[in-house]
């Protein structure tokens, strides 16, 4: 089969959906189809400009304006179009006469543009863009989506019929797996983590709802209750924001916090497989990586008692409600350790 795989927007740096993309693009060839991959070039986007909102506008017309002509003479090719990311469903307008599906990670934007966050306000401009992403969702012949909170979602704010919807869940992006103590020891040496250090760990990026400052404040109350002397927590992703590290000043934490920037898949499962647990108190997600990745390497998992990631984590995680810090410090897994 030949398959036309639609990326995203490079400028726009979406890197889970870059590492999606990915996987795809290498695992499928090795079962016999033929892959191609087809993104927005940034053309306009790609001039320098000092005002972001410039940059945005610019960025809008090479996705929305031009991309679609390169999609056209794309489609004499592929048998099937797979749009990788639902952020790119406002293409399904040009694909009706070609089989296509849209993989659907979340529905969190397009909620943010309902008002269904209040912790969170969307623009008007953002508000324009995922109505048009929720139009071409409705247009598409095939969604799938990677849970069933994701899937529910859909279901409730979009108007696609129910059959055209499925589940496939997640898999792993990378070969994670427990890895022996000597290797750990080695890059975690080389990752800065000092020798014999027993520490809690979280992945994520700065998104409202990975709940940061949520991860910060669950281990400054744990810090106290801990029997071990010293307790690090080692933080992995984007650098921290100017309230992460106000945090951390007036908390007096910067001795016991270790910041992990953009690290490569390899040194992050070493660090799966040295950490007491991974703490994913997220408010909201699509799916959640982190917590497989984690198992997969046998850390255990400390993460939210709302879906999906109660769904993901099934029975092999540890619950706690993410908005009461107090109350998930003192869990009886960390309390006990």
């Amino acid at each position: 089969m030949k398959i036309l795989l639609i990326g995203n927007y490079q400028p726009d740096a979406i890197i889970s959906m870059e590492i999606f993309l990915n996987v795809l693009a290498t695992t499928l060839p090795k079962f016999g189809h033929q892959v191609r991959v087809l993104r927005p070039q940034p053309y306009l986007g790609s001039f320098q400009s000092t005002l972001k909102p410039i940059q945005k506008w610019l960025g809008y017309i090479d996705k929305i304006v031009l991309f679609p002509s390169q999609l056209y003479q794309a489609l004499s090719w592929p048998d099937i179009v797979h749009i990788c990311d639902h952020g790119n469903a406002i293409y399904t307008q040009y694909l009706q006469h070609i089989p296509h599906v849209v993989t659907c990670h979340d529905l969190l934007a397009i909620r943010s543009g309902f008002g269904e966050f209040p912790e969170y306000k969307t623009r008007w401009t953002g508000k324009k863009l995922q109505q048009m992403i929720l139009k071409g969702l409705n247009q598409a012949q095939s969604v799938v989506c990677v849970s069933q909170k994701t899937q529910s979602d859909l279901l409730r704010l979009c108007s696609i019929k129910p059959e055209a919807v499925s589940l496939i869940y997640q898999g792993l992006n990378y070969p994670y797996s427990p890895m022996q103590s000597s290797q750990v020891e080695y890059y975690l040496e080389r990752l800065g983590i000092p020798k014999n250090t027993q520490y809690i760990l979280h992945v994520g990026a700065n998104h409202w709802y990975k709940n940061r400052l949520g991860v910060l404040s669950i281990f400054e109350k744990l810090l106290p209750q801990y029997k071990l002397s010293k307790l690090h927590l080692v933080m992995v992703g984007k650098p921290f924001t100017p309230e992460m590290r106000e945090f951390i000043k007036t908390h007096n934490l910067s001795q016991n916090i270790i910041e992990l920037v953009d690290i490569n898949p390899e040194d992050l499962r070493a660090i799966y497989s040295g950490a007491i647990a991974l703490v994913f108190p997220s408010l909201q997600e699509g799916f959640g990586w982190p917590i497989i990745e984690a198992q997969a390497c046998g850390c255990p998992v400390f993460t939210s008692n709302r879906p999906p990631l109660n769904e993901i984590g099934g029975q092999a995680a540890i619950y706690i409600d993410p908005t009461h810090h107090q109350q998930a410090a003192r869990t009886n897994y960390f309390s006990s350790t």
